[in-house]
């Protein structure tokens, strides 16, 4: 019987121009033996199954081939290269540090440095997993790293850079490797087959590629498991079948349903994904992405990041123009925070459905949300009301999952919110118009309106007062003051003095920096409020600060204190007595 070699083994490329995905590095290391530049250390950083212990052995090949061909590809027929092909080359070693990296393990690679190739110009040490030395194997590492024999080579390959020591970073020239795109494994997958005579359906190796997650290694060994259950030929059925994967045409029913308000339809079929196996979780992170991909369809600059074979491409393509973005982004949302939601929930499965309820609903709910209008035209706006007063009739955008509480609403039920832009006849949204009226009252009243003191203009001629007009209208503002939560400053204010320095000049006494500070902003109310109230746009309010009138309360008895405090607030004389105790001036 025959022995079987693993594809990721048979087709492990022996040249620089065979390697997958990986051009960057592989230019970089082809310069570097071209310009004779190459460095004492080398560390290959990357995902697992990326081709970085495959590149290590390829640049130990090549750098002690002594018949490099034009393009500096090892030419496998020199004694060097037939002795690594052969893995009985001398000056080649490799190292697995994941059970070799003890220090005394490092110590015994550092003894054999002393000695000089024999039969070539490099000797070269190549030791993987170099993260999983302990630190004592690193440091016992380092002086050799940094300076060693002119001959001498070391080639380090790691997953997890972060956990190489940054004194061990520095002294090596690092490749990051990139993961392997699907298009990239799709064709080299192709390859193997034609060689291995192998029929196989283009849908299918897309599943394999994407499945592998950007490891080249791992789409190998998921294609020689297929080989192994369908024989020469794959099929995309065979691939679903074999790897658990849900097929996209579910998901394509699933859309079609939920579209046309299918409730039935799409919570049948959900029960028959999870009749056939599958998670609902797993059904959710496949239906955001077949959402997901929807989206990309919509617009031909981003096609290229759907990375599916071209007849299904066309099936999203055709899928996607009976589906408005305002849907697409609203599903998306709502299947994303049920993915979010799904591990605390209870019941998983209402959890879903509830989400698919929701969905079949949201096309009837945008549809109510474009056809209702955001501002009633028939109403006259007061646009100087607070804006929380004008921006009631406008739906406010989603920020997280859109709750649809009647999943069939109705005209007299109006459904949450959906982001949705409402076009008009002049191309601007009720919501711009709006925004312009708004502004444009604001202009108006900013005409009117100055910086400073000078804030209203009042029609007509000044009118004179007096200063019994004066106090009245002061006690009403401070009225005003009190009952709109600003009890503070109406303390201080009742307590101000009042000093007129003449017929349209009044001084107001404060005690303080504090409460001056206070009135900066105050003062932008009060002023206007006063020169329109008393029809005088000429009244001036100056704020003084009369230190003279801070009473220090240390100097004061308990007696007076509580005296004055009783007279501030006589609820608190109240309070006291009904304690039973006694105020004793």
């Amino acid at each position: 019987m025959e022995n079987f070699v693993v594809s990721a083994r048979k087709y492990r490329p022996d040249r620089f121009d065979t390697v997958v995905g990986q051009e960057h590095v592989v230019q970089t290391l082809k310069n570097a033996i071209k310009n004779r530049h190459l460095a004492h250390a080398f560390l290959f950083c990357g995902p697992r199954g990326v081709g970085k212990t495959t590149s290590a052995r390829l640049l130990a090949k090549t750098i002690n081939c002594t018949q490099l061909s034009a393009d500096f590809e090892a030419c496998n027929e020199c004694d060097s290269c037939r002795a690594f092909n052969a893995n009985a080359s001398f000056n080649i070693y490799e190292l697995d540090a994941a059970s070799n990296n003890s220090v005394d393990d490092i110590r015994a690679l550092v003894d054999q440095v002393r000695y000089a190739p024999q039969g070539a110009q490099y000797k070269i040490y190549i030791i993987d997993e170099v993260h999983m030395l302990s630190a004592q194997a690193f440091n016992a590492f380092l002086k050799t790293l940094e300076e060693p024999p002119p001959y001498a080579k070391f080639i380090l390959a790691t997953t997890e850079k972060h956990k190489i020591l940054p004194t061990i970073l520095s002294r090596c020239q690092v490749f990051d490797f990139h993961r392997i795109k699907i298009d990239d494994a799709v064709k080299q997958l192709k390859t193997i087959c034609e060689k291995e005579n192998i029929q196989a359906e283009e849908e299918a190796l897309h599943v394999i590629g994407k499945k592998s997650d950007g490891a080249m290694r791992d789409a190998l060994s998921i294609f020689d498991r297929i080989v192994s259950f369908s024989g020469n030929k794959i099929s995309y059925a065979d691939v679903i079948a074999n790897l658990n994967i849900l097929d996209y045409d579910y998901y394509f029913r699933a859309t079609n349903m939920l579209l046309s308000g299918n409730l039935a339809g799409s919570l049948l079929l959900f029960d028959e994904i999870l009749s056939n196996g599958f998670e609902a979780q797993h059904f959710l992170q496949g239906f955001s992405e077949h959402i997901r991909n929807l989206m990309v369809c919509k617009h031909p600059d981003t096609l290229r990041l759907l990375e599916v074979a071209p007849n299904v491409a066309a099936k999203f393509s055709q899928q996607a123009q009976s589906c408005n973005s305002s849907w697409l982004l609203n599903a998306l949302n709502m299947l994303n925070q049920t993915d979010f939601n799904y591990k605390l929930s209870k019941n998983q499965r209402l959890h879903v459905e509830l989400a698919l309820m929701k969905l079949c609903n949201l096309q009837r709910a945008i549809q109510l949300s474009t056809q209702q209008p955001m501002v009633d035209e028939k109403k006259k706006i007061n646009l100087s009301s607070p804006p929380a007063e004008v921006t009631k009739e406008i739906p406010a955008p989603v920020s997280s999952q859109p709750t649809i509480e009647n999943p069939t609403p109705t005209a007299s039920v109006r459904p949450e919110p959906i982001i949705v832009a409402q076009p008009v006849a002049n191309g601007k949204t009720q919501l711009e118009r709006l925004r312009e009226q708004v502004t444009k009252k604001q202009e108006e009243e900013m005409q009117t309106q100055q910086t400073g003191d000078e804030i209203v203009e009042v029609k007509g001629e000044n009118k004179s007062f007096t200063e019994d007009e004066f106090k009245a209208i002061w006690d009403q503002y401070l009225y005003k003051l009190e009952h709109g939560g600003k009890s503070r400053i109406t303390a201080f204010l009742r307590e101000s003095p009042l000093k007129f320095t003449s017929p349209v000049q009044v001084e107001i006494e404060l005690k303080s920096q504090l409460e001056s500070e206070m009135m900066e902003e105050e003062r932008m109310d009060l002023i206007p409020f006063m020169r329109k109230t008393l029809q005088n746009s000429d009244l001036e309010l100056i704020f003084t600060i009369n230190k003279d009138r801070i009473v220090h309360l240390s100097k004061v008895s308990k007696g007076d204190q509580l005296k004055r405090m009783v007279d501030k607030n006589p609820a608190l004389g109240d309070f006291v007595q009904g304690l039973g105790l006694e105020i004793d001036y």
